[in-house]
């Protein structure tokens, strides 16, 4: 533990300190290199094998310490250039329901002319991603957990190699500059999508309608109940009522419909009710304090503009 604490203090004080725009370029300055601990153990062991060959002036034995060395020391400048000249482009994460995983997606761009495989991409919340470059670049994805809903900011990513002989790790720390939006948590078990009434208001096929509107061929799930005996009798094959229930596309979701929720409760229920929603493809109107009525309207676009609003809500009435 102090150990840990230890290190997580020394990289508090690592390039760089405060948060930068991107793109973002990796040079010489900003690039950490150390030995591995197999790196440590063939330094000791050329160290031993130098301390033999002088003390018993064996100079065949000396010319293999002093390759070694080298190659040693070759290995670890070829590590240094895996990282040097990468350029971290975008940093970007799609907006997650709070309590799951946001993929964060890390594209790197490099000069062509050097292959560059093997890399890393990890932060101290996100286990680490492979990232191998081509000539288009590269993109590694975190899985980064959420708590909260609203904005989160990006946190400081690290882009290490440990190629070509894995005798030194080099490391390099990014901090984007990128705010990321966590949506809010859908109430797991709640009411169902209030009906709508507008002037778009039409039949929607419903299992618990009330007018009768066609007889379909029995399919692997439906209840029991819904099959109509005597018209399966008469055809020699199991057929089942479909009713219909009249609903209304335009659904108004309002806050002050909700006085016996607690704040998060009813920002909770609202974000249920436009998943809901928008998985009926019905229209919908959302009205929540302090912010203009959004809608009626449907579709992907106004399903992330009502729940950007709705995450970004103040945590007090």
């Amino acid at each position: 533990m102090a150990a840990t604490g230890l290190r997580r203090r020394l990289e508090r004080w690592m390039r760089p300190r405060h948060a930068e725009a991107l793109p973002v370029r990796i040079d010489r300055q900003r690039i950490y290199v150390l030995p591995t601990p197999f790196g440590g153990f063939v330094i000791a062991l050329l160290a031993t094998m130098a301390a033999g060959a002088l003390n018993y002036n064996n100079n065949p034995a000396l010319l293999l310490c002093l390759l070694l060395g080298g190659a040693t020391l070759a290995s670890l400048l070829w590590t240094q250039l895996q990282l040097s000249g990468l350029e971290v482009r975008t940093v970007r994460g799609e907006p997650v329901p709070a309590g799951r995983p946001m993929l964060l997606h890390v594209h790197v761009d490099a000069a062509p002319g050097r292959e560059r495989r093997g890399l890393r991409v990890d932060c101290e919340d996100a286990v680490a991603a492979p990232l191998s470059l081509d000539e288009t670049g590269g993109e590694a994805t975190l899985a980064l957990p959420t708590q909260r809903r609203g904005w989160m900011a990006a946190p400081r990513l690290r882009i290490s190699s440990t190629r070509p002989l894995g005798l030194a790790r080099a490391w390099a720390w990014v901090r984007p500059d990128v705010p990321l939006l966590v949506h809010p948590t859908p109430e797991p078990h709640g009411p169902p999508l209030p009906l709508g009434a507008g002037e778009d208001a039409q039949a929607r096929l419903h299992p618990a309608g009330d007018d009768l509107h066609h007889l379909r061929d029995w399919r692997q799930g439906d209840a029991r109940r819904a099959i109509a005996w005597k018209s399966s009798a008469r055809r020699d094959a199991l057929v089942v009522r479909e009713f219909e229930r009249p609903q209304g596309t335009d659904v108004v979701l309002d806050w002050a419909t909700l006085g016996g929720l607690a704040h998060e409760a009813r920002i909770g229920r609202l974000a249920r009710w436009v998943d809901a929603a928008e998985r009926d493809g019905v229209r919908w109107l959302l009205r929540v304090p302090g912010h203009p009525p959004l809608g009626p309207d449907r579709g992907a676009h106004h399903r992330q503009a009502c729940l950007r609003v709705l995450a970004l809500m103040p945590d007090r009435p």
